[in-house]
């Protein structure tokens, strides 16, 4: 038997003291409403309230905290003057406060070490961890170079810790926010219209006519704004489309539910496209003005009648013309959705070309109730010393995906892979992993194992003890966002606004905020230049004021809103507007793809199928969490504590199902569920398909709330197809067997 050299430890097996919990001066008054009424005025009245905005997910809302005389965090308000909430929090902003009372949170540092055989964490000082990160450090550099320490990290941990390895000379980062969610719309827009979609996307919800989600779920994904303006544009009689194999909330308010046949979206927009076109019903005169390539893309399309997409994506020809026309008649207040998780079959970039396409045939780009032209306030840069140039870093290991823009996670990982071709030329020796919990995010658990049974040395940063942290060598616990100061936010939407988040209590326990860590590391790595500064306060401070404002009038509104200067928030009539393309115009037909052995327009391609007994797995969102970060928050984890598995009636009654039955899945490569999912028998589903949500499964026992509930959906993905424009990891082509009787049962004789 081959013992692993990192074993995977769970850090339950530590005895943490946790806080003694208060009970609530409230609820001591047990059912008297009236006296409740009058403690909550009292306390109402001493609650001092702080600047902060959500980290709970990226849509970043500006909020304002409110905390008692005891340092306690007592509800998480949204601010009225954000654009990115309009003062109204979605169900994970105002159970925020559940992040900070967690008592299950990370509280001091640890150390993997030995006793009698057997590997286990120790307590550890801060002083002591952070001297044997930077010793680590110092070996790698010394042996590998600097390039051989990888990054990979999400939010605003992240940030500060980009800048402490950019500082020491490595560019070996990536999150998987790009290769694993955004990256392949960022690709296909940018092609045709030379720009990012961005975050949050410049979608012009509140003043569109037809709405079309093509497997976006608003409504259950949370994202603010869209979900308030989608709910103002229903109100407004728009036409809402949604084309899903599943009845998602969205679908359940559109007036055309489109139950497509999985992994055949880009046949459907291809015969859209073609009844847009024959029928003469696009913008003429936009297509005219604004793009290039349109007499290729009419050739391209001719053949492509709803007739043929029917026999691939069983959506009725009808439907097809019906819908297609809606979008005409709305034009150009039309959005076809870019949708936010989007990496699913492998030819993803070209499916959100296919949506970019779709868009500028109906001339919505630039235009009212289409896409609006975002716009950002640039933040000014702390100052700091010229970062050293890496001698390799993210955009040599993913050079084989010639328009990836960021670092794509897998294959940094497979750089710490001996057997894997990159690691000789790039070889990651340590790594450091900050804000993702990548054992949910990253596909093939067999090469994120393989990949850190190799590190020499891992370091984790959280909140939480993730799963990811029972692989690291050394934890650090990160307090949460509502005691900490971060980055000012600036965010691109119809104008600039700024906003400060500022520690509404000190931190929990012994834990510290991420910058703090990254600048405690640095200084013991001798680059103390790059943080001349001895607490973030100074750096906002410093950046405020170069913005016209300051720290203390950001304390009191805590978002600060500034005019447009970029020119209008749409396309002006009679002025000229050059697009930043190679042509200055919207290419419908990429010669820059056609000079990469791409195909200058999309194409459908058939993918595999479900074999016989199996069902395709899809995953999605619910309102109320956020990956996998949020299952084990006390405030919503009571709102959902466990996903369940959408099951159509008819797979149902073939398998003799009962609604609520414990099942377990196996996926096409005999890789079974860890642990059971109750069932959901629904109409919601179609038969060929099941559903979960994703971010549950969890397999660490310290996660006393979230342990065991569910499904992880990422350990069923480990057949990944490869996005070969921009590396993108296709994650919706796994399939699945339903088990009935549990498979991890021992038989005793």
């Amino acid at each position: 038997m081959v013992t692993s050299r990192r074993k995977f430890i769970k850090i339950s097996a530590l005895g943490f003291c946790g806080a003694v919990a208060s009970s609530s001066v409230i609820s001591a008054f047990g059912g008297n409403s009236i006296l409740n009424e009058l403690v909550a005025e009292n306390i109402a009245k001493k609650l001092k309230k702080t600047a902060t905005y959500c980290e709970v997910c990226f849509w970043k809302c500006a909020a304002w905290a409110h905390s008692d005389e005891q340092g306690n965090i007592k509800k998480i308000i949204g601010n009225d003057i954000d654009p990115h909430c309009n003062g109204r929090l979605c169900p994970r902003g105002t159970g925020g406060i559940g992040m900070y009372s967690d008592e299950d949170r990370l509280k001091t540092p640890l150390i993997r070490t030995t006793i009698d055989g057997e590997q286990t964490f120790r307590e550890a000082s801060w002083d002591e961890a952070l001297d044997l990160i930077a010793s680590k450090f110092k070996q790698v550099k010394d042996t590998h170079g600097a390039e051989s320490i990888a990054l990979l990290k999400h939010g605003s941990p992240g940030k500060h810790l980009e800048h402490l390895f950019k500082a020491y000379g490595s560019d070996t980062i990536a999150e998987p926010a790009y290769a694993q969610c955004r990256g392949p719309r960022e690709t296909g827009f940018a092609l045709t219209y030379g720009s990012w979609v961005g975050s949050p996307e410049p979608t012009d919800i509140r003043d569109t006519k037809c709405l079309v989600l093509i497997g976006s779920h608003i409504g259950e994904n949370m994202h603010n704004t869209q979900v308030q303006e989608m709910s103002d544009a229903i109100d407004n009689g728009a036409t809402i489309i949604t084309v899903d194999p599943r009845f998602s909330t969205a679908a359940s308010k559109s007036q055309h539910w489109l139950a497509i046949k999985p992994a055949t979206d880009i046949a459907l927009m291809l015969a859209w496209m073609n009844v847009l076109i024959e029928e003469e019903l696009y913008d003429k005169e936009y297509v005219d003005k604004y793009c290039t390539g349109f007499n290729q893309l009419r050739d391209h399309v001719l053949n492509f009648t709803p007739e043929w997409a029917y026999g691939i994506t069983t959506i009725k020809p009808a439907e097809i013309r019906k819908t297609a026309r809606a979008m005409a008649n709305a034009a150009p207040s039309v959005i076809i959705h870019p949708g936010r998780h989007v990496t699913w079959y492998g030819d993803d970039s070209q499916r959100a070309r296919a949506m970019a396409i779709l868009n500028a045939l109906l001339g919505s780009w630039g235009r009212r109730g289409g896409f609006y032209f975002k716009e950002s306030l640039k933040v000014p840069k702390f100052p700091h010393p010229k970062y050293p140039e890496p001698k390799w870093g993210w955009q040599d290991i993913g050079k084989k995906f010639p328009l990836a823009q960021m670092g794509i996670t897998t294959e940094v990982m497979k750089c710490a892979i001996p057997t894997e071709e990159n690691h000789e030329k790039y070889p990651v020796k340590a790594m450091m992993i900050a804000g993702t919990n990548i054992t949910k995010s990253i596909p093939n658990k067999k090469l994120l194992e393989d990949a850190i049974e190799n590190l020499e040395f891992i370091v984790v940063l959280d909140t939480m003890p993730m799963d990811v942290t029972g692989y690291a060598d050394i934890v650090l616990p990160e307090c949460t966002y509502l005691e900490r100061y971060d980055d000012i936010r600036s965010s691109p939407n119809r104008e600039p606004s700024i906003a400060v988040r500022i520690p509404a209590v000190k931190p929990k326990y012994d834990s510290k905020p991420g910058w703090w860590v990254a600048k405690q590391i640095g200084e013991r790595l001798g680059l103390s230049e790059y943080f001349k500064f001895d607490d973030y306060e100074e750096v906002i401070e410093w950046q405020l004021n170069k913005l016209g404002t300051s720290l203390e009038e950001m304390k009191k509104i805590g978002v600060k809103q500034f005019p447009r200067k970029s020119g209008s928030l749409y396309l002006e009539e009679g002025k000229t507007h050059e697009f930043a393309t190679e042509s200055g115009k919207i290419e419908l037909y990429s010669n820059q793809l056609k000079s990469l052995g791409f195909d200058p327009i999309p194409v459908f391609t058939k993918h595999p199928e479900p074999p016989q007994g199996f069902y395709r797995l899809n995953y999605g969102r619910a309102p109320m969490h956020t990956f996998s970060r949020t299952a084990n928050n006390p405030n919503l984890n009571d709102l959902m504590n466990e996903n369940k598995l959408w099951v159509n009636p008819k797979v149902a009654r073939i398998l003799d199902l009962k609604t609520g039955q414990k099942v377990w899945l196996r996926n096409q490569d005999k890789v079974t569920s860890t642990f059971p999912i109750k069932v959901r028998i629904t109409e919601r589903i179609r038969w060929d398909s099941v559903y979960m949500v994703h971010g549950f499964g969890h397999d660490n026992k310290k996660l006393t709330k979230a342990f065991g509930k569910g499904i992880n959906d990422t350990q069923m993905i480990t057949k990944v197809a490869v996005d070969p424009i921009m590396g993108g990891t296709g994650m919706r082509g796994n399939f699945v067997e339903i088990l009935t009787e549990n498979p991890h049962k021992t038989v005793t004789i």
